[in-house]
C-alpha cells in the first residue's frame, strides 16, 4: 500500500511543482512535502507557508451564515431580496425567488460570472491573465455580469455551481451584521478558533507571511503552455467565494471544528451537511453539495466530507471523517497536472478501503 509520502512524490513526479500534507487524527499530527516550493531556488515547502485557498472560502462563508443564524441576525429562509433589494433582476433572475439557503446550497440557478461569460473566462484561462490577475473588482460588479444571463433553472431544482451564490452571501452578511465580511470571519471564526495564519487579503496583493510561489501554465488546458509564477494578484475576483489566504494548520483546525459540530447547534450542524445532488451539472464525480462544503467517495470507495477549492497556481483540499477527528490537508502550488489525481492518491492513502 501506498503511504502519503508516496504518493506526495508521485505528485511532484508527474508534474507539479511542489506539494504539502497535513494529517490530523486524535492525538497525532504528520507534516509531510515533495518538490518544491520555488523552482528559481529550490527552497522546499514548509509547514508555516500560507496559501490561496479558491474555493475552500466558501466553508467559512456559509459557516459565518450559520453563526448569524444562531445569533438571529437572519434566516436560512429570508430572501436575497429582503436583504439586497434591486441587485438579483432581469433577463429572468429574480431575487424574490431566492433564497440564503439556495445561495449556501448552490441551488439558486444563477449564472456562474466566472466561468460562463466569455470575457471573464478569457481573462482568466488566457495569458491576459498576467495583467487581469491584479484588477480590482467589487461583489456587485461581478454579480452584474452573471445578471447578463438568464438563470441555469428555477430556484430550488437543481445544483449548479456559482461563485455569485457566495458573493451574495458575502453581501447579505454584510447587511445582517453591519460589519464587514472581513470583520465578521475575524469575530466569528478567525480568533476564536486562533486561525492567526488566516485572513481575507483586501486589496493586498502579496501574502503577508511565508509562502510558496505559485505557478500556471498559460493558455489552461495546453499541456506545451509556458510556465508563470503568479503569486502576487488580487483576490477580489473570490472574496466571499474564493479570497481566503491559510495555512495547512490552520485549515485543520477550522474543518475539525467544523465537522465536530463545535462550531453552532445540532439542528443547524444537521442543515450544514445536508447534500444534494449534483449529478449532471458537469462536476466532481461521486460528491454531493452541502453548504459550502461537500461529501465525496473517493475512488476505492470510502467517503469522506470537507472540501476543496482553487484558482491560478494553487489548488488545495481538506477531507476527514464525519466527526472530524481524523483530517488530511493537501495543497498544490501548480495546475497544470490534474491536482484531483494528486489529492485522491493522498487521500486514499490515509482513508484506505476496508481490508487493505
Amino acid at each position: 500500500m501506498n503511504t502519503i509520502q508516496d504518493a506526495l512524490e508521485q505528485a511532484v513526479a508527474a508534474g507539479l511543482p511542489g506539494i504539502v500534507a497535513e494529517v490530523r487524527d486524535g492525538g497525532r499530527s504528520w507534516f509531510g512535502t515533495a518538490g518544491v516550493a520555488d523552482r528559481a531556488t529550490g527552497r522546499a515547502r514548509t509547514q508555516e507557508e500560507q496559501f490561496h485557498i479558491g474555493s475552500l472560502t466558501k466553508a467559512f462563508t456559509a459557516t459565518v451564515v450559520f453563526k448569524l443564524v444562531d445569533e438571529h441576525r437572519l434566516r436560512l429562509d429570508d430572501t436575497v431580496e429582503h436583504w439586497l433589494p434591486g441587485l438579483v433582476q432581469g433577463n429572468g433572475n429574480n431575487g424574490r425567488l431566492i433564497t440564503v439557503r439556495h445561495l449556501l446550497q448552490q441551488t439558486s440557478g444563477l449564472v456562474n460570472y466566472a466561468f460562463d461569460d466569455p470575457d471573464m473566462m478569457n481573462r482568466y484561462i488566457s495569458t491576459d491573465y498576467l495583467k487581469h490577475r491584479f484588477d480590482q473588482w467589487t461583489p456587485e460588479e461581478l454579480v452584474r455580469i452573471g445578471m447578463k444571463y438568464p438563470p441555469y433553472y428555477a430556484p430550488g431544482t437543481a445544483f449548479r455551481y456559482s461563485n455569485a451564490n457566495y458573493m451574495l452571501l458575502g453581501l447579505i452578511i454584510e447587511r445582517a451584521s453591519g460589519s464587514t465580511y472581513a470583520e465578521e470571519l475575524s469575530r466569528l471564526l478567525f480568533r476564536p478558533l486562533g486561525l492567526t495564519g488566516t485572513y481575507l487579503p483586501g486589496t493586498e496583493t502579496i501574502i503577508a507571511g511565508p509562502h510558496s510561489r505559485m505557478y500556471t501554465k498559460l493558455p489552461a488546458g495546453d499541456p506545451d503552455a509556458q510556465v508563470y509564477d503568479v503569486t502576487e494578484l488580487n483576490s477580489s475576483l473570490g472574496w466571499a467565494a474564493g479570497g481566503i489566504v491559510s495555512s495547512t494548520g490552520d485549515l485543520g483546525r477550522f474543518f475539525a471544528a467544523l465537522l465536530g459540530g463545535e462550531l453552532f447547534s445540532p439542528a443547524l450542524q444537521a442543515e450544514m451537511w445536508a447534500t444534494v445532488s449534483t449529478e449532471g451539472a458537469g462536476w466532481i464525480p461521486d460528491t454531493r453539495y452541502g453548504m459550502g462544503t461537500f461529501e465525496q467517495t473517493l475512488p476505492n470507495g470510502v467517503t469522506v466530507f470537507g472540501g476543496g477549492g482553487a484558482l491560478n497556481g494553487s489548488w488545495t483540499y481538506v477531507m476527514g471523517t464525519r466527526d472530524g477527528k481524523r483530517l488530511v490537508v493537501c495543497n498544490v502550488n501548480g495546475d497544470w497536472v490534474n491536482p484531483l489525481d494528486a489529492f485522491f492518491a493522498v487521500l486514499e492513502a490515509e482513508f484506505p478501503a476496508a481490508g487493505k
